[in-house]
């Protein structure tokens, strides 16, 4: 972060919303609009020259071309945190925009406040978006099926090793919405560390994300929330 300013850049195809959203995040005193704009070759090379600490992504719209857009801002620069903002959310948007690797998914109706304190949350590493799985089972076993189906197609080993029992350990701080550094923390070793154990759960559950782990190990046993 730039200062003590969350730097966030908007997108969306109506100018209306996004002078909205400027307008209305104004008074808050930790968070810097850096850029609105439209979704357009020039936003890569934007987010290039001054990359912000979030994204805001309206999805809204006759394509799909916002989420194409956040998986490519994520390939760069992976530690831009992703918001993605819609007025229709439903299973297989959700879907979609866990695949983009989007750390929230909000419906337009949310409040000012609410729409600031994700902006917070997502700047400080959390993922709300792990939330929609956690409070909507439902959703939550759609979205393994699908996971499953993809891992089928996946070039892999099928067989899916078991979990040491320390990795089983940090995976369960992460399903609690624990940060590598506050894992750290509480078992009193490096964040390197623990980033380590959780590129090996990734590998081992064959998962791309760690929402995507989270909810294969549930499935598995290995876990419980």
């Amino acid at each position: 972060m730039n200062g003590n300013k969350i730097q966030v850049f908007v997108v969306s195809q109506q100018s209306l919303f996004r002078q909205g959203i400027e307008h209305s995040l104004s008074p808050e005193d930790d968070i810097q609009i850096l850029g609105a704009t439209e979704v357009n070759d020039e936003v890569l090379k934007a987010i290039d020259n001054l990359p912000p600490d979030v994204a805001i992504l309206d999805i809204d719209g006759p394509s799909d071309s916002s989420l194409t857009l956040a998986r490519q801002i994520k390939q760069r620069l992976p530690n831009i945190g992703i918001i993605v903002l819609t007025s229709n959310p439903n299973d297989a948007q959700l879907f979609e925009t866990l695949k983009a690797q989007a750390a929230a998914y909000l419906n337009k109706e949310v409040t000012v406040d609410q729409l600031a304190d994700t902006i917070r949350r997502v700047a400080g590493g959390e993922h709300p978006i792990n939330e929609s799985l956690t409070n909507r089972p439902k959703v939550a076993e759609q979205v393994l099926h699908q996971f499953q189906e993809l891992s089928r197609r996946r070039e892999a080993e099928s067989y899916i090793s078991p979990l040491t029992p320390r990795e089983t350990e940090i995976l369960d701080y992460i399903a609690q919405g624990y940060l590598n550094k506050q894992i750290a923390f509480k078992l009193g070793i490096s964040e390197q560390t623990i980033k380590n154990h959780v590129t090996s759960i990734l590998r081992k559950l064959n998962a791309n994300a760690r929402t995507e782990a989270v909810v294969l190990a549930i499935k598995q046993g290995l876990i419980s929330i």
